[in-house]
């Protein structure tokens, strides 16, 4: 046997067992952290009981005299006004009954010690008779997010974002559907349609899924919420924010009020 052939076979021996290490320290390494979750800053995170759970739900209401909706000015858009029987009206300032819709209401403080795995199932976006629907919107870090044109008419879609990237997608087919993704955290990021100009959107991204938009009754409810000390903060696009701390317990149901007015300086 030759000293060549020798060499080639110690070769070959010592690549597979490079291999073999490697893959081990691999599949060891993979089995460490799957029993010790942590955080992108390496700190172990808390896990979530759900039979321990709580639900934060109430109510936002609006002082003083309500202002009338504002009206758009889609009458010199045929492709738009068409839609609409008479006057079509924005959704900045909604109050019925001395209530307001459209407040988004999360978790601004007390979920640090968690992580959360972004879900599977969109979040959708609507571009309908001209309007974007829903008017203020929630979705996830990396969670997906469908932009939805369901006119027969162009749109497009143009974010405005600080942490984000931003992006401006034409969508020119009625049933067109564009697939987006959000890398950070953001409160808010505005959506305008540039052909459109009374198309205006907002959408928040975080890093968990303890948030709500209050209805036209002015309710909202957030469910699952591990027992803790939290801020939570109430957004509105014209009448700004409000936090208020709550403790919650395992298995209990608190109720919130947050109340906003008018002021000429917002």
């Amino acid at each position: 046997m030759n000293l060549t052939f020798i060499a080639k076979i110690i070769y070959i021996f010592l690549i597979v067992s490079s291999l073999s290490i490697q893959g081990c320290g691999k599949k060891e390494n993979e089995n460490s952290s799957s029993q010790t979750p942590t955080s992108q800053n390496n700190k172990p995170t808390l896990s979530i009981d759900p039979q321990k759970t709580g639900t934060i739900s109430g109510k936002v209401l609006f002082k003083g005299q309500a202002l009338q909706p504002k009206e758009l000015p889609m009458g010199g858009n045929p492709e738009c006004s068409t839609f609409h029987q008479g006057k079509a009206y924005s959704e900045e300032l909604l109050v019925k009954d001395g209530a307001l819709q459209n407040v988004f209401i999360y978790i601004k403080e007390g979920l640090e010690q968690y992580s959360f795995t972004p879900p599977q199932e969109p979040v959708k976006l609507n571009q309908a008779k001209c309007l974007y629907s829903p008017h203020v919107v929630g979705v996830q870090v990396n969670q997906p997010f469908i932009l939805v044109n369901s006119d027969p008419t162009l749109h497009n879609v143009h974010s405005y974002s600080q942490a984000n990237e931003t992006w401006n997608v034409g969508m020119p087919f009625e049933g067109m559907e564009v697939t987006k993704t959000f890398s950070k955290s953001e409160i808010m990021i505005t959506l305008k349609c540039d052909l459109h100009p009374w198309m205006i959107g907002y959408v928040v991204v975080l890093n968990h899924p303890y948030f709500a938009v209050t209805d036209a009754q002015g309710h909202f409810e957030i469910k699952n919420l591990p027992p803790g000390k939290y801020v939570i903060e109430a957004w509105h696009e014209k009448l700004g924010t409000q936090d208020q701390t709550i403790e919650i317990n395992a298995q209990e149901t608190k109720e919130l009020e947050f109340s906003f007015e008018f002021s000429s300086k917002k």
